[in-house]
């Protein structure tokens, strides 16, 4: 008997759950702040040389013939044939020299900090570094953030990680130099893993089994919703500094749930504190209208006993490696995570590279996430789970690999395309959570959605490494995360489905798991070539 018997008495998803559920999606619209803000934060804008005789806040735009003269500018091409280099000389043959000071077009992104630390010519790697670093911070919180919200509790864990949020985003705001704000920012980073995810486990642990996957869903619509705000945002308010402390500051919002979000009565069962689990049962049943004595609580919560005061060795999540089978396709999960994750934040960091409106382009890559979610909600129980993510991470990559071939007159239909990716990989990562989760057996289900939650990090520290290389090629970024998509997608058309099947409980069943048909298959090949051999001999 356990926590999972009480939520049929108290209601699956009851007026209590469904006002704690709202309260804790809220946090995941200021995560969303933080996760994208770089994209405006650190925007490149265009930029050239300061002119001898220009003062720095001289325009960006000059006549056609003052840059041919201090730029050689190409009138067939129109292209200069640098914007780090000037003609200090005005000779056509003449040497150019490297700039020390730059104009530049604060049109577009405003005052980022790229022109304040003139992040450009030769240092756009350090733009790369702080969004790498950034996404270390996320995959270090979600460990160190996950494991403290196991000992201390949920909600102990959410508030901490919410104040660090809060001072070390106001940090950002007020740097005096680039690595104060970058490392600052990766703080944040860790924090978004403290916030969203915990108040996510909080959310799930209260909702019953039926209802878990449109509950986490959901959730993931109000993270969308705050991924679109962001470029609100930075529509209106053009000094970076300002930009930061306004994603900030709603954090302060938050700390009123101390006095409104309740500890997790799952965590508190688990540590056997009983007497407060009850406490919060009864005022959720109170809540929700429907009486739960006293006596049932005791009958139905009952503290748990260890069986020997030694622990038992605890199962690796190298011993898949052990078993062909299994190890081929936990290889292939993870390099799912890897491709999702990446391609998901390549496209999301990638949207100022596309042409067009950069605010518009991005507010269309947050907007197509919500008809994603949708899709999955009413196929995933459908069409199986590995139909969809496969087929939307083919989807995603064909998508991406087909901007090679679309004319540079043709932005619209780059951006289409680009968007048609996003809203695939975004429904293919939604459901590698859960196919990933039934692919590994029960005794090292975490440990192995864990690693690969780990390759996903991975990919998205990577992530703007690649993104820079639009200075070298600009279809580069997209090419690659196409064809890290779509191979993602063939090679997971080899892995077993696990709708309405029994998940694998031990290393041995997991081995086996996905063995029958593929035995079947061959079995139906084999059967059709002899039946072909008959024909011919008739």
């Amino acid at each position: 008997m356990s926590y999972d018997d009480v939520i049929p008495l108290l209601g699956d998803f009851g007026r209590y759950q469904k006002k704690i559920y709202f309260l804790l999606c809220l946090p995941a619209i200021l995560c969303a702040f933080h996760k994208f803000g770089n994209v405006f934060l650190i925007a490149e804008p265009d930029s050239r040389c300061k002119l001898p005789y220009e003062f720095p806040n001289s325009s960006y735009y000059i006549n056609a013939t003052e840059w041919e003269k201090w730029f050689h500018y190409n009138k067939t091409s129109q292209k200069t044939s640098s914007h780090c280099l000037i003609d200090l000389s005005s000779t056509p043959d003449a040497p150019m020299q490297r700039c020390e000071e730059f104009i530049y077009d604060y049109s577009i992104y405003g005052y980022t900090a790229v022109t304040e630390w003139n992040l450009n010519c030769g240092k756009e790697f350090l733009i790369a570094i702080g969004n790498s670093l950034f996404m270390f911070g996320v995959m270090f919180g979600s460990i160190g953030f996950g494991e403290l919200s196991d000992r201390w509790g949920r909600k102990k864990t959410f508030f901490l990680s919410l104040v660090v949020q809060v001072v070390f985003g106001t940090i950002a705001a007020f740097a005096p130099e680039f690595w104060t704000f970058t490392i600052a920012r990766a703080v944040v980073g860790a924090t978004t893993s403290g916030v969203f995810l915990v108040a996510y486990v909080i959310g799930l642990e209260m909702v019953g089994s039926s209802k878990r996957m449109v509950a986490g869903t959901v959730c993931q619509i109000f993270f969308s919703f705050g991924y679109m705000l962001v470029a609100v945002f930075a529509i209106y308010i053009n000094d970076w500094r300002i930009l930061q402390f306004t994603l900030t500051v709603p954090g302060l919002i938050f700390l009123t749930y101390w006095w409104l979000i309740p500890e997790s009565a799952r965590w508190l069962v688990s540590k056997n504190r009983l007497e407060e689990a009850k406490m919060c049962i009864q005022a959720a049943a109170k809540y929700n209208k429907v009486d739960i004595s006293d006596k049932t609580l005791d009958q139905l919560l009952k503290p748990s006993e260890n069986s020997s005061s030694k622990e038992e060795a605890k199962p690796s999540i190298f011993n898949i490696f052990k078993y062909p089978n299994l190890r081929n396709r936990s290889l292939i999960i993870f390099f799912d995570w890897f491709a999702n994750n990446i391609t998901y934040y390549g496209l999301s960091w990638n949207t100022n590279n596309l042409g067009g409106d950069p605010y518009l382009n991005f507010v269309i890559s947050g907007a197509v996430e919500i008809p994603a979610y949708i899709f999955l909600l009413l196929t995933l129980n459908k069409w199986g789970r590995k139909n969809v993510m496969s087929g939307c991470m083919i989807l995603a990559g064909t998508a991406l690999l087909l901007t090679i071939i679309v004319p540079q007159n043709l932005r619209w239909l780059t951006v289409t395309l680009a968007m048609l990716g996003k809203l695939a990989i975004t429904a293919s990562y939604g459901a590698v959570y859960i196919f990933s989760t039934e692919q590994f057996p029960t005794v090292v289900r975490n440990a192995g959605l864990g690693a690969g939650s780990t390759c996903a990090r991975v990919g998205s520290i990577i992530t703007p490494y690649v993104n820079i290389t639009t200075h070298i090629w600009k279809p580069l970024p997209l090419l690659i995360f196409g064809a890290l998509a779509f191979l993602g997608g063939l090679m997971s058309l080899i892995l077993p489905e696990t709708l309405n099947r029994k998940l694998p409980e031990t290393f041995e069943e997991g081995e086996a798991f996905g063995k029958k048909e593929l035995h079947l298959a061959i079995n139906s090949e084999e059967l059709m070539k002899v039946n072909i051999d008959e024909e011919n001999c008739k």
